[in-house]
């Protein structure tokens, strides 16, 4: 029975012209910001608090959680898509797990994934019966779907039991199991036949989403900057977090889409490495943000790190974005030995001036050379 309530659900053409993101897809995007947004906070927090250390470990942990949330509704949502009354409030069901697993973040970095483990069994609920629809609407790929559903659903089963044994208060090698079998479900589920994806859409909706993620990266320096600016005698250094912040962004933004990355998504091969790859753009990115805001803190004296420690945590993650844009990336577009080498240039003279007075604005400077020198490599016909 088809109506507007329910339609069958179908796979999606995966050679559909002109597939964009839907408004429920840039919805449930910007849901995600506040979950981004407190694991980007909590991180710039523990670093002017002194425990760079354990912020960077649970900043890890948080974000990838976020993270790999998103990815599965993104990849399930190219390959099925009716857009009926039931898909709408499934996808709206993951949306309020999302808000939840947001609201446990700064608990997450004290050790504690109850909240979290609460917003995933949300999620999922809404994942699972989608998946279920999928295997009804799709014979060929039945089997895969079934596979998805149950795995899910087992993998879930697994956090709920660790949640009850712990408490809430998984170790972290309980923390690496339990993600180390939720990536085994899209293995084992596509081994049963590939869904049916669209590159240009799953292009998009990473683009989209880095887009999201610069976002909160400029909303946390504009925050520290408003607070330290309110006091009475700004320090001068102030100037070089804006300016080396403001080339960062704006570089990172023009080498991310300096090239058609939906031309070199051919298969799960490339998928795989590129999708999953983009955990550390993304999480890089938002590290850049509580970086930039945490040297705000040190230069006001409001910050219980030293001048080395918050240096790195601008030119660290700024290193990490540029080797694994690169490996995921622009080496699938450029594999030549020249763009190698000005990437590994990059990231050795972003470790350099890590130990020399405002890294920040030289980082923003480095920056700027290798988008040159890489844009003076790039075809005219890539996408700029």
């Amino acid at each position: 029975m088809t109506t507007r309530w329910i339609r069958p659900l179908g796979p999606r053409d995966p050679h559909e012209e002109h597939r964009s993101a839907s408004p429920l897809e840039l919805f449930t995007d910007l849901c995600y910001v506040v979950a981004i947004a407190q694991s980007a906070l909590t991180l710039e927090h523990e670093i002017a608090a002194g425990h760079p250390g354990h912020g960077l470990v649970w900043f890890s942990v948080s974000f990838f959680a976020i993270f790999w949330a998103w990815l599965n509704f993104v990849w399930f949502n190219s390959a099925y898509d009716s857009d009926d009354t039931i898909n709408r409030l499934l996808t709206l069901l993951q949306i309020l797990g999302s808000l939840v697993l947001a609201a446990g973040v700064p608990k997450i970095f004290e050790g504690d994934f109850t909240l979290g483990i609460i917003g995933y069994v949300i999620m999922r609920i809404g994942l699972v019966l989608m998946w279920l629809r999928a295997s009804a609407g799709h014979p060929e790929r039945r089997r895969t779907a079934l596979r998805y559903a149950y795995g899910l659903i087992a993998v879930q089963a697994g956090w709920v039991a660790a949640l009850v044994v712990t408490g809430g208060h998984l170790p972290l090698w309980l923390f690496v199991i339990g993600v180390a079998l939720d990536f085994g479900v899209p293995f084992y589920a596509e081994l049963a036949g590939t869904t049916p994806w669209h590159p240009n859409h799953i292009a998009e909706r990473y683009g989209l989403m880095f887009i999201i993620v610069l976002g909160e990266m400029i909303l946390s320096v504009t925050l520290a900057l408003q607070v330290a600016f309110d006091e009475k005698d700004p320090p001068m250094e102030l100037w070089f977090v804006v300016a080396g912040g403001v080339l960062v962004t704006f570089c990172a933004w023009w080498l991310y889409f300096s090239r058609d990355n939906s031309t070199i998504l051919t298969g799960n091969d490339v998928g795989y490495v590129w999708g999953f790859g983009h955990y550390v753009i993304f999480a890089s990115a938002a590290a850049i943000g509580a970086g930039l805001a945490a040297r705000i803190a040190y230069y006001g004296h409001h910050a219980e790190v030293s001048d080395l420690v918050s240096s790195a945590f601008v030119t660290g993650p700024v290193a990490a974005f540029l080797v694994v844009l690169w490996a995921v990336t622009l080496r699938l577009h450029d594999s030549s030995l020249g763009t190698a080498v000005l990437f590994s240039a990059a990231v050795l003279a972003l470790v350099a001036v890590t130990f020399v007075p405002y890294s920040e604005l030289w980082a923003g400077v480095i920056f700027v050379i290798l988008l040159v020198a890489v844009l003076r490599r790039t075809p005219v016909t890539a996408s700029v």
